[in-house]
């Protein structure tokens, strides 16, 4: 099993995780936004043209999702840095 490509952008506290093969161009057709009670977040679903699950977008990450897994993410927040 592959593991979801995740990237974070720490100065916007923004992460995404791609549910997509690394290869397979995908484009987003419609995002459901979602604020769950009792989480200091948003997460906004992004689905494609078939209506399938491609990514999630979390803000407020660094409160709702694994320390390990925003340390190991692609930094977003550092390109041309």
């Amino acid at each position: 099993m592959t593991h979801p490509r995740v990237a974070y952008d720490r100065a916007a506290d923004a992460a995404y995780v791609y549910l997509t093969d690394p290869g397979t161009p995908t484009k987003a057709a419609h995002t459901l936004a979602c604020d769950p009670v009792g989480v200091d977040g948003t997460v906004n679903l992004d689905f494609d043209e078939e209506g399938r699950l491609v990514g999630v977008e979390v803000l407020g990450a660094a409160s709702t999702l694994p320390a390990r897994l925003l340390e190991s993410a692609e930094r977003l927040d550092t390109r041309g840095a």
